[in-house]
């Protein structure tokens, strides 16, 4: 169980494949121990960045517990174990905290739009079924549904229920979450590119897909805002906008594995329905990442 309000940058790791399609686990080892060094306070693997859907349950153990080993207790690890069964969300989120997890990830059911109501009885349940923290997640643009700020925060209330990932989008929301939080809540962003708008509300950090790419640029963005510093903050803000923009040229996570590519971190490689990114949309990436001086032309 986690012991401190989860804050600051927690990065939605990839999940790099070999060119043979296997899971290449020396990658996953390499890639969080890279977070670690350059700053990132949480590593959330198997999430939607993580093609967790394509995960086979042996490979999600071994990404699990080689990010768990990796982090040696530094930092917290969150596992993302959500789907639109609550039968099968409690299994995963089970399987998470075997895996040595210190709290589970759990998205709002998708495709089948429960009510407000079934939100609230599907958290209950996992949180009843584990002793490891919840952290709820809200993303209304992959789910087709939106967990109103209400109903979130009757989810707080549920003891294991440490924090929300919040990528609605809707600022008033967040903020009536924010206003409405019991104590020790954590509101976590999950939209990159309105993390700095969100910690002028009170939000208190972010789980990140551009810090795949630059853990310590993001890190040190987050965390001057966070000290109240926004003038460098919205400096760092603006000097990342464009690739932050640019990891949803396509769905994510094709464009941050192919970002990683080119800059040598990965080999770029995919488990269908996820291809590779068109080449239109690949080159305006690549201009990106060279006018930052992330590669070279």
């Amino acid at each position: 169980m986690i012991s401190q309000p989860l804050e600051g940058v927690g990065t939605a790791l990839v999940t790099p494949f070999q060119e043979n399609g296997n899971l290449d686990i020396s990658a996953v080892r390499r890639l969080a121990q890279r977070q670690i060094d350059n700053g990132v306070d949480m590593l959330i693997p198997c999430g939607t960045t993580g093609e967790a859907v394509t995960l086979s349950a042996e490979e999600y153990d071994q990404v699990v517990t080689t990010v768990v080993e990796a982090s040696a207790g530094r930092v917290p690890v969150i596992a993302g174990a959500g789907s639109n069964s609550t039968a099968a969300t409690i299994a995963n989120a089970k399987r998470a905290e075997s895996c040595g997890a210190d709290a589970v990830l759990i998205v709002g059911p998708y495709y089948n739009k429960p009510t407000q109501e079934g939100y609230y009885r599907h958290f209950r349940a996992v949180a009843e079924a584990v002793r490891c923290a919840v952290v709820m997640y809200n993303v209304p643009g992959r789910t087709g549904g939106n967990i109103t700020a209400d109903t979130q925060l009757r989810i707080a209330e549920i003891e294991n229920v440490v924090a929300t990932k919040e990528a609605s989008g809707d600022l008033g929301q967040i903020a009536r979450i924010v206003r409405g939080r019991p104590e020790g809540f954590s509101v976590l962003s999950g939209d990159d590119n309105l993390v700095l708008a969100q910690i002028a509300l009170g939000i208190d950090g972010v789980i990140s897909v551009a810090a795949n790419e630059v853990p310590d640029l993001f890190s040190r963005m987050v965390h001057l805002a966070m000290d109240g510093n926004f003038a460098d903050a919205r400096d760092l803000h603006y000097q990342l906008l464009d690739l932050l923009d640019g990891n949803f040229l396509e769905s994510n996570p094709i464009p941050v594995k192919t970002a990683m590519g080119m800059m040598g971190l990965l080999t770029e490689h995919f488990r269908l329905p996820l291809v590779p990114m068109q080449e239109a949309n690949r080159q305006a990436l690549r201009n990106i990442l060279v006018e930052r001086d992330l590669i070279r032309d």
